[in-house]
């Protein structure tokens, strides 16, 4: 079932979609694709992401695939409420380096009818839950993981490992920094 397809009887309704999985697994290419087709549908759109995200642009959404989407960077997720004004939908990227705050503004913004698309790492670079994402999972409508190809072995992978000495949780990096792997190889890159 197609999420943009879904039509109410009883006026306008918002919800929650996530996006989640490691890098290089799809999660921002998957958010710019459902964002143009709401483009594509004459829905006024906004799009955010965390400020601190400057690898690709300054002020847009980019695939590791090079698709990208106009955006807007906020240091904090309740800027994202200031800015949404008369819009029917709301794309969130990299969720993850969001604040805890991201939550009730994702469900502020659903309540008032928005539908709500984010994305982001479910975990981190040691497999744990990370930042505002578990919460979101919980409260989201709908949830689509996705996975990208573990770089040891070919098994889908679900973590993304880090290359890298640096144990700072959040290092904004890309091939340089990180791989995706499966559980199995996770383990023993890690023993």
């Amino acid at each position: 079932m197609f999420l943009e397809n879904i039509k109410h009887s009883t006026g306008r309704k918002g919800w929650i979609e996530v996006v989640c999985g490691s890098m290089f697994s799809g999660k921002t290419e998957e958010l710019i694709r459902r964002l143009k087709r709401a483009q594509f549908a004459k829905q006024k759109v906004e799009i955010f992401k965390p400020q601190i995200d400057t690898r690709y642009h300054e002020e847009k959404v980019v695939s590791h695939q090079g698709n990208e989407i106009h955006s807007t960077p906020v240091p904090a997720s309740s800027n994202i409420l200031l800015l949404a004004n008369d819009v029917d939908v709301v794309g969130i990227d990299e969720a993850q380096f969001f604040d805890m705050e991201l939550v009730n503004v994702c469900n502020q913004l659903a309540d008032s009818g928005v539908r709500v698309i984010v994305a982001g790492l479910d975990m981190d670079f040691k497999g744990k839950p990370f930042g505002p994402m578990p919460s979101l999972l919980a409260v989201a409508e709908y949830v689509t993981k996705v996975h990208a190809i573990c770089m040891h072995c070919g098994s889908l992978a679900h973590i993304s490992h880090r290359t890298s000495k640096e144990t700072s949780l959040v290092l904004l990096g890309e091939t340089d920094s990180y791989e995706p792997l499966c559980r199995d190889c996770y383990n023993a890159a890690n023993k």
